[in-house]
């Protein structure tokens, strides 16, 4: 998935994301979703590659005194 997208011009995009100097919108949304996706013990990390935003990694974890059989993958979003 290429990360690469034009940024929109300031006055097309919401006075929250007008100051943003480093992530686009689209940026933003993809890491959003994958924030809301890693679950309660999660993490999210950034990969920043000759000064850009180049990947995103998950990593999800499981409460082992909450574990049941075959549920580790159920509770994937």
């Amino acid at each position: 998935m290429t990360l690469m997208t034009p940024k929109p011009k300031n006055t097309e995009l919401k006075p929250e994301m007008r100051s943003l100097s480093f992530l686009n919108p689209r940026q933003v949304m993809m890491i959003d979703e994958a924030l809301s996706r890693v679950g309660e013990f999660g993490e999210v990390r950034l990969i920043v590659e000759r000064g850009r935003l180049r990947f995103l990694t998950t990593q999800n974890s499981f409460d082992v005194l909450k574990w049941r059989p075959s549920n580790i993958f159920d509770q994937e979003r």
